[in-house]
């Protein structure tokens, strides 16, 4: 089988940021991926599942919410290996292009001290495993060590 696209970055050098993973057409439509890298892999711990499992909610209510990219928005969520997230945007963006969005959805994420939108037994499968206060620590650490100054080469793969 061919690897695929994602398996072919070299994850012992990626460092945490804003990258375009792949660019898809569906129909005349260009549907961009992000790899949102909050961890770096293979050198720090990966988050919980409670922390991602609440950074998903949050993440997901904030976009889907937003003036400009509710309805842009089609997928938001966590990577397998727990580093970090993907999120799809219908159009043809770059890094660079996301990096206001996403500065705003981290700062929503690191102050949000309400109820967990959907952390109810009738909206979410899985209601019990989330936990806000490591989910603002975590938000705060990429937002600060990261989004805030975010350079080229945390918004490009390496070669």
């Amino acid at each position: 089988m061919k690897k695929i696209a994602s398996f072919t970055v070299n994850h012992l050098t990626l460092l945490p940021g804003i990258y375009v993973s792949r660019k898809d057409h569906v129909g005349a439509e260009v549907v961009t991926t992000f790899d949102i890298r909050m961890t770096r892999p293979n050198f720090e711990p990966v988050m919980n599942t409670a922390e991602i499992h609440t950074i998903e909610h949050l993440g997901a209510t904030f976009l889907r919410n937003h003036a400009e990219f509710a309805d842009k928005t089609v997928y938001f969520g966590p990577m397998g290996c727990r580093t970090g997230f993907y999120l799809l945007l219908a159009g043809d963006y770059e890094s660079k292009d996301i990096v206001e969005l996403l500065k705003d959805m981290f700062a929503f994420i690191k102050d949000f001290q309400d109820e967990v939108p959907g952390a109810a037994a009738r909206d979410c499968g899985n209601y019990l495993d989330m936990n806000l206060p490591m989910a603002n620590y975590v938000a705060k650490k990429f937002y600060e060590e990261v989004l805030l100054n975010i350079t080229e080469d945390r918004l490009v793969y390496a070669e």
